[in-house]
Order: structure tokens, then C-alpha cells, then sequence
């Protein structure tokens, strides 16, 4: 009879024990719409397929890159000399605020919530390119953005890949498309400096 009492205590210890740790997650709503918050929210169904954690990420993140990449861009359209820079930055205009528009109603249509401001490592860069002057503005334009471009690249394609969800996996190819240019017409402006890069210096 002992035997059995401490199974049952044991066996009701262990469900408390569970229920305990699985309650955060259940109770779990996402207020803040960062990307940790959206990590933290499991996967619910869509009507364009299952919604992931990584799903939503990839939607914050694309939203956050227009939001400090569009104000480089214009910045340095008004501030570089450099006919190749002024280019770059004209590709980004045009790429992020179509961009941005798309992800802006997948965010819609998922439920997702998204920032309406840059980050404040992302707030730091823009700081950093506007206190650059002369020839260092133009290198530290070009290697802000062609690192972050990088950083993002394999996201893009882990999510393009994995994803179940119909906008998401229409979204990525967008974005990708987009990167890639971007960093195709930064590379270009020869400002980049690929040992830094590669080091992550940057």
C-alpha cells in the first residue's frame, strides 16, 4: 500500500512539474512584436499553411531592415559625391520601399505584429554613418549595409527552404531577390572592404 501511495504522489508530482513548464508557453501572448517575442510564440495554422516562430523572424526582420536601410539610402543620396554610391543607394530606395509594402501586408494577413522603428543596434549605424564626413562617409555607408545585407542572406534561405506557409515562403523569394541586388550594387560603389567582412569586423 506505501509502495503505491508514492506512485501516485510521484505520478502527481510529475504532471504538476510538466503543467508548470508548459504553462509560460500556453499563456504566452506576443505584445512587444520584436523578434524575441516572436521566437518565443509557437506555431498556429493559417489559411496559407502553418506559422512558425522562424516565420515570423523573417517578417520583423524585413520590416526592420526598410526601417533604417531606407533612411541610409536617402541620407546618402543628399550627402555622397560618388555617382556609384548615389546608385547603390537608389537601388535600395526602390527595392525597400516595395519591400517594405509587401511585408507590411503579409504582417497584416499573418497576424504578425511588426516595429514601426529601427533597433538600437540599427539606430547606432545610421548615428555612426552620420557622424562619418568626406571619403569615410562613403566607406561607412557601404560597409554598414553590405554587412547587414550578408548577415540576413542565409536567414532568407534557411526560411525559403522550411517554410510551410504559402506568404512566408513568397516573401523570402522576394527578399532574397531584393539582397541580392543590393549587394551586388554595394560591392559595386568599391567601397567595401571584404577582409573586414569576412573577419566580421564590421
Amino acid at each position: 500500500m506505501e509502495r503505491v501511495k508514492v506512485s501516485v504522489i510521484a505520478s502527481v508530482a510529475l504532471v504538476v512539474t510538466v503543467g508548470a513548464l508548459a504553462f509560460p508557453v500556453w499563456s504566452y501572448t506576443d505584445r512587444s512584436g520584436t523578434a524575441q517575442a516572436n521566437m518565443s510564440a509557437g506555431m498556429v495554422n493559417t489559411q496559407w499553411g502553418p506559422l512558425t516562430a522562424s516565420d515570423r523572424d523573417l517578417i520583423v526582420r524585413v520590416r526592420l531592415a526598410g526601417l533604417w536601410e531606407l533612411p541610409a539610402a536617402e541620407q546618402a543620396m543628399k550627402r555622397s559625391s560618388s555617382k556609384e554610391v548615389k546608385e547603390a543607394a537608389d537601388h535600395l530606395i526602390v527595392g525597400h520601399t516595395d519591400l517594405d509594402k509587401r511585408v507590411r501586408t503579409v504582417a497584416t494577413q499573418l497576424g504578425v505584429e511588426i516595429p514601426d522603428e529601427p533597433n538600437e543596434q540599427q539606430k547606432a549605424w545610421l548615428q555612426q554613418m552620420t557622424a562619418a564626413q568626406g571619403k569615410e562617409y562613403d566607406r561607412t555607408w557601404a560597409n554598414l549595409l553590405r554587412s547587414a545585407h550578408g548577415k540576413i542572406l542565409p536567414a532568407i534561405g534557411q526560411i525559403r527552404n522550411g517554410t510551410q506557409n504559402m506568404l512566408v515562403r513568397q516573401l523570402a523569394s522576394d527578399t532574397n531577390q531584393t539582397v541580392l541586388d543590393h549587394i551586388t550594387m554595394l560591392e559595386k560603389t568599391g567601397q567595401v572592404d571584404f577582409d573586414a567582412i569576412a573577419n566580421g569586423t564590421i
